[in-house]
């Protein structure tokens, strides 16, 4: 529910709107205390005027003064008329005074509006003056010069734009006297709209696609929308220039942003019904002005005075008379240059052409079509034009919607599907499988894809496979490479793997050069498919051969270049992919941003390739490049691959906040897509960015949520269950649970952890070998460690390369050698530091402390203390920050206290926090200090033994020990020998 400041009577909230409302509050207490005043809210049309005054009669009434509203219509009968009917519906004894106003009928209203108001205090609320006859104006102009005294307010809103300049000049005059009080509502910023739509825009929050809140502007009417996050409400926003009436319009018209500006949204009925207002507007011009301002939509803005007259058939004279009235009435504004028009908003053409008659429409269409056409205008402008011609079957209509969409396809892929759709439908029956609807069906399969409409898009190519006798070579290879690509999106990696690989074999090997575009396009949906299935290997060396037999040109040349340099990076070949990311990297920059613009998929590709091999600026580079591209509607596939890459970026380099947000839109793009893989990892990276954030309490549901991921990403083996495998062990170690750390690398990652990323493998390892020294088991440390540093020293990544000899660190300490323990994480900690890792620089502070105070004393390991606090600070990485703040509470005073003194001091801290613990946790305690293993405790309790490692986790964390080890310590018992 919304604040009470803020809430409407009906529950209904005026959002966005706290300072207007903190000033209608004013001018009520003021009424109560004895204290008139007039009140101007001035604004554009929709902008939520009638609301602010509809709040103030509401609180007025409630707290006992009298209301009386009034609302000013075009085409008044009688002079004054707005006044009269106010004064006449007012309980005052002898108020025919204002009947019949005159040259001396001011003082008159001015007594009768005092006497109303006297005893209990008068607000007379007054709508759309601007629309006022002269004389009510006149009469308005007074009060607002003088108005009654005593309780009295006079509140009236108005357009400044179509003003008379009477009441315009009193209003402006009390506003610089101070005698009147100016409101004027701006439009709703995107924290408004995102409230609206239910989106809060918290790293936390959940949002159901359909969740609207109310508000008091009218009744919201929640639509359908492609995905309501974020990055809608930003496009929303951004479209509706954040008037509220129309974005009303936009969502009753089930606004899609993929097809904006070229459509309000397929629900004409809805937006008809929101757009009541626009419509009564359109109803009240004169016949000229009413078919120019439809011809004018039809045209689409900016228009030309000459344009209008030529399509209408009006002439110039008739046309720039309508325009005069347009203008008067703000439906239409010059542009500063050039001569042209516009309408005052996007919106209000769109209405205009919906509510223009049929026949209006067709021949407006038809003649717009013959000027664009004859003027050579591009084909977007004039297949705008054809789609409303597909009636008539021209050949013309036909090839300016096929232009239209190979023109739209880069930013507008709904808009391609449309045109596309609406082609093939005019294409003669004698043509169904000929070459030429070949290429439409594609094309169409290609731009349903785009915007995520993918059954249907399969459908469509399946239905031409079944003809593959009748297609050519090239065609059959193209229909079999769209097929692999929508299956893989999909996520039927196996059927994508079958359907590639039998059009592989009508590829002449070896391979023809230079490379032809079916034969490219296929290729690379067949690395695609094995890249994503974590069998890249498979397909390398074809990969490779096209790339060579593409050359240095054409537009398959990114795409091959790219996916070998990811490719590669996926299976640790880093000097070659070193060289290929580099390549690619200068290739892609070179081009435009109207040629980026067709490629995101290249730029993720490119992006994550340079984040494997540790080049973060680049990788920052070049995939929020590529999101400019994509939306939650259009590319959403893409878009959640760029957004899952981001979020790893965000982690390393500490954008914590940001990395929530991301992983938040990356899931619910990926669920709504039914990527349950893709879903599951931004569900890890998510909990595992709310693990450094959020403090120690949180850890249970935080390790839940990451568990909840990995489920998820493991419905489907390929690479994005391997990276969540590597990140649900991560939270599971952070969290304070080292053995389920080390059981999800070795259960899902192999043996050696050669099912997880390779260019990750090292920091794995030597999470695995930290992981083990935690629950005490230092032979297996060691043999993680040297795994770690043979796997590290062949990729050559010095960042993997660091986690490797923290681990070593490490090692060292739990041995007692501690000088070259400091030494070590001293090293790795600099290294972080400089490659503008915050986390990871202040984790290693934190850990390295007990070896620095052993080797070189309090002072020195306070000093780290406060580092780390610094960095730990700048990223929000609070769990940093209470392990610093633990750690530094168990520092002596002494300088001359060891490292041993400092180990002795954490276990009696622990002892004292065997309170904390449950009746069942200190009894599965004491059984595992006791050297009961977990399936034992299981057998003993009747529990199953997921319960017992839950249980555990508590202890471990409620007792601030990192394993079995140290319980029996913790607990006050003999140690035990820990089993894993």
């Amino acid at each position: 529910m919304p604040p009470k400041d803020q809430a409407h009577g009906n529950g209904a909230a005026l959002v966005g709107r706290q300072t207007q409302i903190e000033c209608l509050s004013a001018v009520v207490e003021g009424l109560a205390d004895g204290r008139g005043v007039v009140l101007e809210v001035a604004g554009e049309p929709g902008i939520g005027k009638t609301a602010l005054l509809g709040l103030l009669a509401e609180r007025a009434g409630a707290a006992g003064a009298r209301v009386a509203r009034a609302h000013a219509a075009r085409g008044a009968t009688r002079p004054g008329q707005i006044i009269t009917e106010v004064v006449d519906a007012l309980e005052v004894p002898d108020s025919s005074i204002a009947r019949e106003p005159d040259a001396g009928a001011d003082a008159g209203v001015r007594s009768v509006l005092g006497r109303w108001a006297a005893r209990r205090g008068g607000v007379l609320v007054l709508d759309n003056v601007h629309l006022c006859d002269d004389q009510s104006a006149r009469l308005i102009a007074q009060l607002v010069r003088t108005p009654p005294p005593g309780p009295f307010v006079l509140a009236l809103a108005h357009r400044p734009r179509q003003t008379g300049p009477v009441l315009r000049e009193a209003l402006e005059h009390g506003a610089e006297t101070g005698s009147v009080v100016r409101l004027t509502p701006s439009p709703l910023d995107l924290r408004a709209i995102s409230t609206l739509l239910g989106h809060a825009g918290s790293p936390t929050d959940t949002l159901s696609p359909h969740a609207v809140s109310r508000h008091a502007y009218t009744e919201w009417r929640a639509a359908d929308a492609p995905l309501v996050d974020g990055t809608y409400a930003e496009q929303l926003h951004a479209a509706s220039g954040g008037n509220p009436r129309m974005l009303r319009i936009l969502l009753a018209a089930r606004w899609d942003p993929d097809e904006w500006p070229l459509s309000a949204g397929p629900d004409r009925d809805g937006m008809l019904r929101e757009a009541v207002s626009v419509v009564t507007e359109l109803d009240s011009l004169s016949a000229d002005a009413a078919h120019s301002v439809q011809v004018a939509a039809v045209l689409g803005d900016p228009f030309l005075p000459d344009d209008v007259a030529e399509v209408s058939g009006l002439g110039l004279e008739r046309t720039l008379g309508a325009f005069t009235e347009l203008v008067e009435a703000d439906l239409i504004r010059p542009l500063p240059w050039g001569g042209g028009y516009a309408s005052r908003h996007p919106v209000l053409g769109h209405v205009a052409l919906e509510h223009a008659s049929p026949a209006l429409r067709v021949t407006a269409h038809g003649r717009a079509m013959e000027l664009l056409t004859a003027r050579g205008a591009s084909a977007l402008q004039r297949a705008r034009q054809a789609e409303h011609l597909v009636g008539a079957g021209s050949a013309q209509v036909r090839q300016a919607l096929v232009d239209g969409a190979a023109e739209a396809m880069a930013k507008s892929p709904a808009t391609a599907a449309r045109w596309l759709r609406l082609a093939l439908d005019q294409l003669p029956a004698g043509e169904r499988i000929s070459a030429s609807r070949v290429v439409l069906v594609l094309d169409h399969c290609r731009a349903l894809a785009a915007v995520g409409r993918l059954q249907e898009a399969r459908s469509l190519v399946h239905e031409l496979l079944r003809h593959q006798s009748d297609l050519s070579g090239d065609l059959l290879l193209s229909a079999y490479a769209v097929c692999a690509e929508l299956e893989r999106l999909l996520g039927r990696h196996q059927e994508a793997d079958a359907v590639v690989r039998t059009a592989l074999d009508l590829v002449p090997r070896p391979l023809p050069v230079p490379l032809p575009a079916p034969a490219a396009e296929l290729i690379t949906a067949y690395g695609r498919v094995q890249l994503f299935r974590g069998t890249y290997g498979e397909a390398r060396d074809v990969v490779r051969e096209a790339a060579d037999a593409a050359g240095t040109a054409g537009p398959a040349v990114p795409y091959l270049r790219a996916l070998g340099a990811l490719g590669d990076t996926q299976l640790g070949l880093l000097t070659e992919a070193v060289a290929e990311v580099t390549e690619c990297a200068r290739i892609v920059d070179a081009l435009p941003d109207s040629a980026a613009v067709t490629m995101p998929d290249v730029l993720a590709m490119l992006g994550c390739a340079e984040l494997f091999q540790e080049r973060f600026h680049d990788a920052y580079r070049h995939l929020e490049r590529g999101l400019q591209a994509t939306t939650g509607a259009t590319r959403r596939f893409i878009r959640i691959n760029q957004l899952v890459a981001l979020c790893h970026l965000d982690q390393l380099t500490g954008r914590l906040e940001t990395l929530c947000l991301r992983a938040e839109e990356a899931h619910r793009l990926a669920r709504m897509s039914g990527v349950d893989e893709a879903a599951g990892v931004a569900l890890v990276l998510r909990a595992t960015g709310l693990l450094w954030t959020r403090p120690r309490r949180d850890t249970d549901r935080l390790l839940e949520l990451a568990g909840e991921g990995l489920s998820l990403a493991l419905r489907k083996q390929g690479w994005r269950a391997a990276v969540a495998v590597g990140l649900r062990a991560q939270a599971q170690f952070l969290a304070g649970d080292p053995e389920g750390c080390l059981r999800t690398l070795v259960e899902e990652g192999g043996p050696q952890l050669n099912r997880l990323p390779r260019a990750w493998q090292p920091s794995l390892l030597a999470l695995a070998s930290v992981a083990a020294l935690r629950c005490g088991d230092r032979d297996a440390a060691r043999e993680w460690a040297a795994t770690g540093e043979a796997v590290a020293e062949q990729l050559g990544l010095p960042l993997q390369q660091q986690h490797v000899r923290r681990a070593r660190a490490e090692l060292h300490a739990a041995e007692g050698e501690h000088r070259l323990a400091a030494g070590l994480f001293h090293e790795v900690a600099e290294t972080f530091r400089r490659a503008g890792l915050p986390v990871e620089h202040a984790w290693t502070l934190v850990t390295g402390v007990p070896s620095v105070h052993a080797a070189h004393g309090t002072e020195q390991a306070l000093e780290w203390l406060d580092r780390a606090g610094k960095a730990a600070r700048s990223c929000g990485a609070q769990r940093i920050l209470e392990e610093a703040a633990r750690v530094r509470s168990l520092l002596p005073t002494s300088r001359t206290t060891t490292g041993a003194a400092l180990a002795t001091a954490q276990e009696a801290s622990a002892r004292a926090a065997v309170a904390l613990l449950t009746e069942r946790e200190r009894e599965i305690a004491e059984l595992a200090a006791g050297g009961k293993r977990t399936k034992e405790i299981a057998e003993q309790l009747f529990v199953s033994a997921r319960t017992v490692e839950a249980h555990l986790g508590r202890v471990y964390r409620k007792l601030d020990i990192p394993s079995r080890a140290a319980l029996s310590r913790a607990l006050g018992g003999a140690d035990h020998r820990p089993t894993v």
